[in-house]
């Protein structure tokens, strides 16, 4: 198992709290691995497993559980533990009434409770009322560029291994096994046709599979690229096939939910405010979307916009579009009190490159640091705007 650092220290200051500890993100990103990690760590601290409760609520073993049973089960455990007792619940959206068990195993004993879940809204209904300020969720994402680069990358050299991040993305299982493009594209087909079959359509009760599969397609296609209703209504057109402009809405809200997609919104820099309409399509893994389309390195402005925008979120920042006039400046993340300002560009091949990406930083007088990013080697930072190579850029601890 690869260690992911970054996530085990993140959740260390919690262990042995009275507090849920909870881990979000789409199918296969790593959160069953960090669990696992976290009860290796247990058992070299000295816990006994029988002091370790682990259950997937994915294996068949608990296909027919109830809530009820569930809570049986694990308080039976607790009394005849012998300790203090870890309660690991991987994939737990699975159990219907899982806020439930979580509640009453807080209040009702003393233990160390670890939960993940493939759903974005999974504290965002009654676990949510019932446990305010008694759980943390640390969101997990697919693998870095660092941490694929730390995983066997470093003997291609930075600029081949960025080649292939670019093609193959971040899943973690990919780096660990070294698959060829060939099975990694097979297994990222996989884990699409999972999420799209499991966590949108049997969730939500989707009946039109085909249109399903065609929205979210021309989704992943258009990563990076401004959506509105009215355009993807003229594909499904192009289609022959049509949609209620609320049920498309809905399809997309599903797929944010299952951690498919993010929505990025538009923001005024200059007017401080946001602006409702004109989000941007970004997918969690952009390998995902070379495995479906095989057009990652053709259309690499896209994918290099959509793998900054994820790294920015995997750094903890939350992200908007911005918008300084009638120019545009790709990212304006905001951290705390800190706040940068983020072009993406594959080249600067010419000066009118370089101005176009430039002015739009220009524009925005405030004092907050100011990123070019792009796959040049040489240095074309100017009246205080930095220009990193992206990979270099990527291979950072912080901004």
């Amino acid at each position: 198992m690869i260690r992911r650092s970054g996530y085990l220290d993140a959740i260390r200051p919690f262990m042995n709290k009275k507090i849920i500890k909870v881990l979000t993100g789409m199918r296969r990103s790593g959160k069953t691995t960090l669990l696992q990690l976290l009860q290796n760590d247990l058992k070299t601290a000295g816990v006994p497993e029988s002091q370790i409760f682990s259950a997937n609520f994915e294996s068949m073993a608990y296909e027919n559980t109830t809530a009820s049973e569930m809570y049986g089960e694990i308080t039976r455990f607790i009394e005849t533990a012998g300790g203090k007792s870890y309660i690991f619940l991987d994939e737990v959206q699975e159990l219907d009434g899982w806020e439930r068990v979580a509640n009453s195993l807080l209040a009702d004993t003393d233990c160390d409770i670890y939960i993940t879940g493939s759903n974005a809204k999974l504290l965002s209904g009654e676990l949510a009322t019932l446990l305010a300020g008694r759980y943390v969720e640390l969101k997990v994402y697919p693998f870095s560029f660092k941490e694929a680069w730390e995983c066997g990358e470093k003997g291609a050299g930075v600029e081949r291994a960025f080649r292939r991040y670019v093609q193959l993305g971040g899943m973690p299982f990919i780096y660990a096994n070294s698959l060829d493009s060939g099975a990694a594209a097979a297994y990222l087909r996989d884990i699409y046709n999972s999420i799209v079959l499991k966590d949108i359509a049997a969730r939500y009760s989707v009946r039109d599979l085909d249109l399903l599969q065609r929205i979210m397609h021309y989704l992943v296609s258009n990563v990076a690229n401004t959506f509105s209703g009215p355009s993807l209504s003229k594909f499904l057109r192009s289609e022959k096939r049509s949609l209620a402009q609320e049920t498309l809405y809905n399809y997309i809200s599903y797929a944010k939910e299952a951690c498919l997609l993010h929505l990025a919104p538009r923001e005024d820099v200059l007017g401080k405010k946001g602006l409702k309409f004109q989000e941007k399509i970004f997918l969690a893994d952009h390998g995902i979307r070379e495995a479906l389309t095989g057009r990652n390195e053709r259309d690499i402005n896209q994918v290099l916009e959509n793998i900054v925008y994820v790294e920015l979120l995997r750094r903890g920042y939350s992200v908007s579009i911005g918008r300084a006039g009638d120019r545009e400046i790709d990212f304006a993340a905001v951290k705390g009190r800190d706040k940068l300002y983020i072009q993406v560009a594959y080249l600067l091949a010419d000066d009118s490159v370089v101005e176009r990406e430039f002015s739009s930083l220009l524009s925005v007088r405030d004092n907050f640091p100011k990123y070019v990013l792009s796959m040049d080697s040489i240095d074309r930072s100017r009246e205080g705007i930095i220009h990193r190579n992206i990979a270099e850029f990527l291979l950072e601890d912080e901004v």
